[in-house]
C-alpha cells in the first residue's frame, strides 16, 4: 500500500483542510517548516519519506477563482522522480489534454466537477485519470451514477471523504468496503481521516492500493519509521 502526502493549494499557499470546509481552510502552520509555501512544504514531507507520488488539490481552480499551474509547473521540474496527481477542477477533454500536454501531473478528475459523466469517464480513460469520489458532510457530490454505477469508474479511483479530513475520526471503513466490493480489479485510494499507523493497518489489510495523507505527517503521528514501512 502507497503513502500518498497531499498539498491543499488556496491562494498561493498549502492551507491546512479540515472536514471539507474551504471557505474556513488558512495557510498551513506545521513544525516540519517555515512558512506555507508549496516547495518549502514539499521538501519537508521528502525529508518524511523517499514518497513517490504527491497528490495537489488546486481549491483556487476547482472553485474557478484561479489556478496555481506556475506552482505545480515548479514543484514538476524540482521532483523530476516525482508522480503528480492534481485536481485542479478539470472533467472533460479539453482541460486533460491541456494538462497533458503541458507535463503539469496525472489528471485527477473530481466527482463534484462533473456535470455530463458520460463525456468525463470517456476522458478520464483517455488520458489514463483518476476519479475521485467526493464525499461531503452532506454526502456524495456530483452525478450519482458516477456514485453508484462502478461501470463508470476508470481503473484508479480515490474514495475522498472531505468530512474525515482533519477530524480526528478516523477513515469512513465502511464507505470504503463498499466500494472496494464493487470496484472488481481496480485500484482503490483512501482519502480522509488517516490518524495513525493503526488505521493505515486496517487500510492495509482491507487491500487498498494507497492512502492519500495530509494532518497525520504535519501533527507527527506518523513517524519516519512509520512511513518506511509503506514505501519501497
Amino acid at each position: 500500500m502507497e503513502l500518498i502526502p497531499v498539498l491543499d493549494l488556496m491562494g498561493g499557499a498549502v492551507v491546512r483542510a479540515q472536514r471539507g470546509d474551504r471557505a474556513n481552510y488558512r495557510p498551513i502552520v506545521t513544525p516540519l517548516c517555515a512558512g506555507s509555501d508549496p516547495v518549502a512544504v514539499t521538501d519537508a514531507l521528502l525529508h518524511l519519506g523517499r514518497f513517490q507520488t504527491l497528490y495537489i488539490a488546486d481549491l483556487d481552480a476547482i472553485a474557478g477563482v484561479g489556478d496555481h499551474e506556475g506552482a505545480v509547473a515548479a514543484l514538476r521540474a524540482r521532483y523530476p522522480h516525482l508522480d503528480l496527481w492534481v485536481d485542479a477542477g478539470e472533467a472533460d477533454e479539453a482541460g486533460l489534454d491541456r494538462r497533458r500536454a503541458n507535463g503539469l501531473g496525472r489528471p485527477v478528475v473530481g466527482s463534484e466537477s462533473v456535470s455530463d459523466p458520460t463525456a468525463s469517464i470517456s476522458a478520464l480513460r483517455n488520458h489514463h485519470a483518476l476519479l475521485s469520489l467526493d464525499f461531503g458532510p452532506e454526502g456524495p457530490r456530483g452525478p450519482r451514477e458516477l456514485h453508484e454505477e462502478a461501470a463508470f469508474w476508470p481503473d484508479g479511483l480515490i474514495v475522498m471523504s472531505l468530512a474525515r479530513i482533519g477530524a480526528g475520526e478516523g477513515p469512513d471503513y465502511d464507505r470504503l468496503a463498499g466500494v472496494m466490493a464493487r470496484a472488481g480489479g481496480r485500484r482503490v485510494y483512501a482519502a480522509g481521516g488517516v490518524r495513525g499507523p493503526a488505521d493505515l493497518d486496517r487500510l492495509a489489510a482491507m487491500g487498498l492500493a494507497g492512502v492519500l495523507v495530509s494532518t497525520a505527517l504535519h501533527d507527527g503521528r506518523l513517524s519516519p519509521q512509520d512511513i518506511a514501512r509503506f514505501i519501497g
